[in-house]
């Protein structure tokens, strides 16, 4: 979901210098994010709570849809008028607010907490830029799960799938049962996890790492891939495009679908339709060596020089980053805990397997957003959501495109 900052950012040091908040209260805190879904809004008033309890008072701004979002909470900061702090995702999203001077550090919580031994070192990396600390790192995503209706796959005889060959197979036989086999909401960021999960379970953590780290798509690994994203448009209903991740996530909770390929905030979804994750609704990573591509969300806070609001964010690293916000949040989020302090045993079972997935260094991979810029990642959007939607498109004209895309980026 990447966006062009640059217009946003043309005037924000006129922006930053007239940035006093307009906010008089003592640690009260406006937190523009995009957590809006039914079981995202439940994690999020997790963090509120704690903020509230903790002697803030937290401004919920909630605004769906990531760009839309992060554009709104640019915009104020370039307009004199920023929030206390806004929701990015985990990666590169924020090179230029830091480059314009445009947000505040969170070194000292960060120290005095001692994050450097309790956060993942990626996960680190990620929020630090030139020795400081820039973010509020909440969750650890994993991206490239399989979501499975236990209901579905029963009815069409379908038993959980361990590769694409597999899957191939497997979506046949629902769809001779009258069941959707995929369930995928047409959106460019949607269509492109899709791909990258394909792409993982059939090339694993190299394929994956020589195409978004080295820039080469050359080989077996992504040709196939390529055909296998492209085999996949027959198997999603028509009333696909542009369709929300939530609303898809339903077709699952509903049995009408057979499978979904989606990060683990989905089991916010299942949470708040009463459901036990890994029964109702299965869980899997697809590929004989499941990767768990990682990635998460973050908390930045706008640049200010208002004592209050220093404070308040100063609050805000504090609360986010205790363990009982970090269990409570990331159960109502699906996520897993960025604090590697924290026993998980008693999370469900999607949650165990993440654990598990993770154990081994190898499997733990980054997501794109950290390894590619806002502007390349939009980029590559516009390649695979082309192919997707263009039917006569050949795959070996995809890898081109896409190979083209990763070029322009070096």
């Amino acid at each position: 979901m990447g966006i062009n900052y640059s217009r946003l950012l043309a005037c924000a040091m006129f922006g930053i210098a007239a940035s006093t908040s307009a906010m008089a209260q003592d640690k009260q805190a406006e937190v523009i994010h995009w957590w809006t879904s039914a079981g995202e809004a439940a994690a999020v008033k997790v963090f509120a709570d704690k903020f509230n309890a903790a002697g803030g008072k937290w401004v919920d701004s909630a605004i769906a849809g990531g760009s839309n979002a992060r554009a709104a909470g640019i915009n104020r900061i370039v307009g004199g008028k920023p929030p206390t702090a806004m929701q990015f995702n985990t990666g590169k999203q924020f090179d230029e607010l830091i480059a314009n001077d445009m947000l505040n550090t969170v070194d000292e919580v960060a120290k005095e907490d001692n994050w450097a031994k309790i956060v993942p070192t990626a996960f680190q990396n990620a929020v630090t830029r030139d020795g400081k600390i820039y973010a509020i790192p909440v969750n650890i995503h994993g991206q490239n799960w399989t979501w499975s209706s236990t209901a579905a796959l029963e009815k069409a005889g379908v038993k959980e799938p361990k590769n694409w060959d597999e899957f191939l197979a497997a979506a046949e036989k629902l769809k001779a049962a009258g069941i959707i086999p995929l369930a995928l909401g047409g959106q460019k960021w949607q269509e492109r996890l899709l791909f990258n999960a394909v792409l993982t379970g059939v090339g694993g953590a190299p394929a994956y790492q020589q195409v978004y780290a080295k820039r080469d798509v050359s080989g077996e690994a992504f040709a196939k891939a390529a055909e296998i994203y492209g085999k996949l448009r027959q198997y999603v209903d028509p009333g696909s495009p542009g369709r929300n991740w939530n609303d898809t996530m339903a077709m699952i909770i509903t049995g009408k679908a057979g499978f979904q390929f989606m990060g683990d905030w989905a089991k916010g979804e299942l949470a708040a339709a009463n459901l036990t994750p890994g029964k109702e609704v299965g869980c899997f990573i697809l590929g004989e060596k499941p990767v768990f591509v990682m990635g998460g969300d973050m908390i930045v806070l706008a640049k200010t020089k208002d004592a209050n609001q220093i404070a308040a964010q100063k609050l805000l690293a504090k609360t986010l980053m205790t363990p009982d916000a970090q269990v409570e949040f990331n159960v109502k989020k699906g996520s897993l805990p960025i604090r590697t302090d924290i026993d998980v045993s008693k999370m469900d079972a999607c949650a165990q397997k993440g654990v598990a997935y993770m154990k081994d260094p190898a499997n733990q991979q980054p997501n794109v957003d950290m390894l590619v810029t806002s502007d390349t990642l939009g980029t590559l959007d516009d390649v695979i959501t082309a192919y997707w939607n263009t039917p006569g498109q050949k795959a070996d004209e995809f890898t081109k495109k896409f190979a083209a895309a990763l070029k322009a980026s070096n």
